[in-house]
């Protein structure tokens, strides 16, 4: 066999194809027509004598024998990718770059204003584009590079294709107006039962950590409403005798804002939340990426 006699740019074509199982979406990120992406995809089924991929009620579906080429396809890929990203020079700093970041408004908040200020000093043409992670880790999104970084305090039992680190503990308090009637002096458990409730929840799920602690003790609160945001939420409790239980950067950022805002402890027992960032190995050895990870790591540890 004779390699010179084959395209490897098919083997991309595969693995796009494979990862969206539409032909008009791998046209667009592939940056082709459709006509284009099909002639390539026939001359790919040619080669490896099997159709791959063929059309269903919604897009494609692939055959028996993609589904078992797709994992091998998708690890020579990435090495082929290492290869030239490692041999395209030292001075990647300087070159145009756009990385994608799954978060939530708390981090964006506690992140973004010196992670940017450094972007702009040392790689200028560097674009960060943040999508809401929305309560889960986004990770198709990682494995076929729509999603660089996803960053968050609630992502578990990661594949094994995938990497972690950790970046900044938090603990939580309890957020309440100084106009709430039902403190007095301290916030115990029988008041905190008491007031009503206000949560933040990104998939609409309203029994959160705090009401597992308190389910855990047989007892449980009024949850009155649950917010998308976790930066919303402070502005509702004000001059109300509405609780928040959150994070203690995000209650003493909304304390500056909201001077008739208090800070109390949880009066229960709850772990502190572990933010971490989490990236594909198809993106493990990219020196943009390698370097965004490090700046984003130094600038929440500090």
């Amino acid at each position: 066999m004779n390699i010179s006699s084959k395209d490897l740019n098919l083997l991309a074509l595969f693995k796009v194809l494979y990862e969206e199982q539409n032909l008009s979406v791998a046209a667009q990120r592939m940056a082709l027509s459709q006509p284009a992406l099909s002639h390539r995809l026939n001359k790919l089924r040619d080669e490896l004598g099997d159709p791959l991929f063929v059309r269903a009620a919604r897009g494609l579906t692939p055959t028996p024998r993609a589904h078992a080429l797709a994992p091998e396809v998708a690890r020579l890929v990435a090495e082929i990718e290492d290869f030239y990203q490692f041999n395209e020079g030292r001075d990647f700093l300087s070159q145009p770059d756009i990385i994608h970041i799954y978060s939530t408004d708390y981090v964006e908040q506690l992140l973004m204003p010196a992670l940017i200020h450094r972007i702009a000093e040392q790689a200028p043409q560097l674009q960060l584009v943040t999508h809401n992670t929305r309560g889960q880790l986004p990770a198709r999104e990682l494995e076929n590079g729509s999603c660089d970084i996803a960053i968050a305090g609630f992502y578990t039992d990661l594949p094994g294709t995938f990497y972690q680190q950790a970046l900044h503990s938090e603990e939580f308090v309890v957020l309440a107006s100084g106009a709430n009637r039902n403190i007095k002096k301290q916030l115990t458990l029988k008041i905190f039962l008491e007031c009503r409730h206000l949560v933040t929840t990104l998939t609409g799920d309203l029994n959160g950590v705090v009401d597992r602690a308190l389910q855990a003790q047989g007892k449980k609160r009024r949850v009155i409403a649950g917010l998308s945001s976790f930066l919303a939420p402070p502005a509702v409790v004000c001059g109300t005798d509405m609780l928040l239980t959150c994070l203690r950067s995000i209650a003493e950022e909304a304390c500056e804002r909201y001077p008739d805002l208090k800070i109390y402890p949880v009066p229960l027992q709850l772990e502190p939340v572990q933010v971490v960032q989490t990236w594909h190995q198809r993106t493990h050895q990219d020196p943009m990426r390698q370097w965004l990870r490090q700046q984003i790591k130094e600038t929440l540890s500090t």
